[in-house]
């Protein structure tokens, strides 16, 4: 029988098998409002035809209270989300013909460990930790759709909704 020893994983060592990140320590280009912090596009993967595939690390914080002020859609494609080391509420509303409806805006506790596909159209925005003050997720879709079809819509004040467990 042959030995091999393992080593550490870097990316000149890794670079000639694939690519790598880290999803619950992200680094590089982030888009940070303050609650939570996305980091679009470190692992990318090829499918069939031109698309690729992008494993994008979302971190989110816990809030005080679970306050939905705005939702997004995007037309063209569906969305992934792995919720990696808390359970969280996430919230969905159906599609519609681009306008927010709030007021048929549901709420899901999701499991840690689950892997969530949303349908195209689909409104929704960051899901909100349980348990743990930050909340890390893997958002998966094609390469750049949170720059070129990503539509978020701010609610109006009076259309604010609080979750509650």
């Amino acid at each position: 029988m042959r030995t091999i020893k393992a080593k550490p994983l870097t990316a000149e060592a890794f670079r000639p098998y694939g690519s790598y990140a880290s999803m619950t320590d992200p680094s590089g280009n982030c888009f940070d409002s303050g609650e939570s912090a996305f980091y679009p596009d470190p692992v990318m993967l090829a499918v069939s035809g031109r698309e690729q595939i992008a494993f994008s690390p979302l971190t989110v914080k816990k809030p005080e209270k679970m306050i939905v002020r705005a939702a997004e859609y995007h037309n063209w494609t569906g969305e992934g989300i792995f919720f990696i080391d808390d359970d969280a509420v996430m919230h969905v509303a159906p599609p519609s013909k681009h306008v927010v409806t709030p007021e048929k805006t549901e709420a899901f506790l999701v499991p840690k460990g689950t892997l969530v596909k949303l349908n195209t159209g689909v409104w929704h925005l960051s899901p909100y930790p349980v348990h743990k003050n930050l909340l890390h997720l893997m958002i998966i879709m094609p390469e750049r759709v949170y720059g070129n079809d990503c539509i978020v819509c701010e609610f109006k004040e009076e259309d604010y909704l609080e979750i509650v467990l």
